[in-house]
């Protein structure tokens, strides 16, 4: 038995780490107040987030920033993976039409993190978005 456990432990641990399968967050995602449903799609090689329902505050919102139409607009432009469930780029807030660096990260099946920062990390806001439907 010291023999064989012996003989397994090199070709275990020359064995290569089991890579994690890359995920993609496509789909329907609801903001942390519900007031904001964005579908997460394939856009070229990237993703990006449309605006698909809105609540009326929303709407108000981002209508006093200047954006009266706010769904179908792009709040998440441009991402691109940058781990196996990460992705970085460019998050649109039609309140104060600005936009950010951003991250998103797909937490589990159910929920993203969605990061923005103002410049070099500093200022950020960080939300967890649910899933909507499967």
């Amino acid at each position: 038995m010291k023999l064989l456990s012996a003989a397994l432990i090199p070709l275990l641990l020359a064995a290569p780490a089991v890579a994690q399968k890359p995920v993609t967050p496509t789909g329907l995602w609801q903001s942390p107040g519900g007031n904001t449903r964005i579908r997460i799609s394939k856009c070229g090689q990237n993703i990006c987030g449309k605006v698909a329902w809105a609540s009326d505050k929303a709407k108000a919102d981002a209508a006093r920033g200047g954006h009266p139409d706010l769904i179908g607009m792009n709040l998440f432009e441009d991402f691109t993976r940058t781990g196996p469930s990460e992705f970085q780029g460019r998050v649109f807030v039609p309140d104060i039409n600005r936009r950010f660096n951003g991250t998103l990260a797909v937490q589990n099946p159910k929920t993203i993190e969605v990061r923005g920062c103002l410049v070099r990390n500093t200022g950020c806001r960080r939300e967890t978005w649910t899933r909507v439907g499967n």
